[in-house]
């Protein structure tokens, strides 16, 4: 195996293209492509499919970039225990949550004391997240769930109930709480699959002979709250995710002790990755 020729791929699977791979290695384009071109006359196979000056991974090309993200994490690990005691934390740390507001209190404490890390925050389900924390693709993850698998790290964040949610315009008499028998008179505005509330909720009616057919399926909490908010229908939400918006008031479910637990997750194989053990320091 060629060093030079790994890296050369690394970097052209990640960017997208030979030419930003070859600004991000400081090389030139040329040379970036005649590394990965022997790379595959050496081993005989085909990474990149080349159309129209478009590039897509091939399927062993999906899975040599998990490997040679594992391989140059590793290197970064040895690096950093080699200066840990010399220099200041630097890097990126990427976050995927259900919902930023479980880590907002985090997130400052990390930057005040980390301040030359750099720090993404993408949205996404707990089957999104768990996702791109197996594809190596983001560190630390959120979840709607205490059991996310064998191969995660959990750590509790709490529990909250699921509330019903609706616009001030959408209902015109005064209501202090829905049952599922009040909610099949309403429009609903479900969430995509893949969200656990939705799940959660979903399972729970149907224990009860109910069944909900929504009017909307929105992609992500926020596209359902704004769909809500325009007096589309009611959707529902954790009470901790509800955040603050004027437009929209917040109902319990009648009845029901519908709990809805969050969990911050990360690959147990990383836990000794040093942006990662920082932040849970934090």
């Amino acid at each position: 195996m060629n060093y030079s020729q790994i890296r050369a791929f690394h970097y052209v699977a990640l960017t997208g293209g030979f030419s930003r791979a070859a600004e991000a290695m400081s090389l030139t384009q040329p040379a970036v492509s005649e590394q990965v071109r022997r790379l595959e006359s050496d081993h005989d196979v085909l990474l990149f499919n080349r159309e129209r000056k478009q590039i897509t991974l091939t399927p062993i090309a999906e899975e040599l970039l998990l490997a040679t993200k594992q391989m140059f994490e590793i290197e970064e690990r040895i690096d950093d225990l080699l200066s840990e005691n010399r220099s200041a934390l630097q890097g990126q740390l990427r976050i995927m949550v259900d919902s930023a507001f479980h880590l907002t209190d985090w997130l400052v404490r990390f930057r005040r004391k980390y301040p030359n890390v750099s720090i993404s925050v993408q949205t996404g389900n707990s089957e999104e997240v768990l996702a791109s924390l197996r594809s190596y693709d983001v560190e630390i993850g959120v979840v709607g769930s205490q059991s996310p698998g064998s191969d995660m790290e959990v750590q509790s964040l709490g529990e909250s109930q699921i509330m019903a949610v609706a616009s001030k315009s959408l209902l015109e008499d005064r209501i202090d709480e829905f049952s599922f028998a009040d909610l099949q008179n309403y429009p609903l505005v479900f969430r995509e699959k893949g969200s656990k509330t939705q799940q959660k909720l979903v399972e729970e009616a149907a224990s009860g002979g109910f069944t909900f057919v929504p009017v909307v399926v929105a992609e992500g909490r926020e596209a359902m709250l704004e769909i809500v908010a325009s007096g589309v229908g009611i959707g529902f939400v954790s009470e901790a995710e509800f955040g603050h918006d004027p437009r929209l008031v917040r109902f319990p479910l009648g009845g029901k002790n519908l709990l809805m637990s969050e969990s911050l997750v990360y690959l147990k194989q990383r836990r000794d990755l040093r942006i990662i053990k920082s932040f849970l320091g934090c």
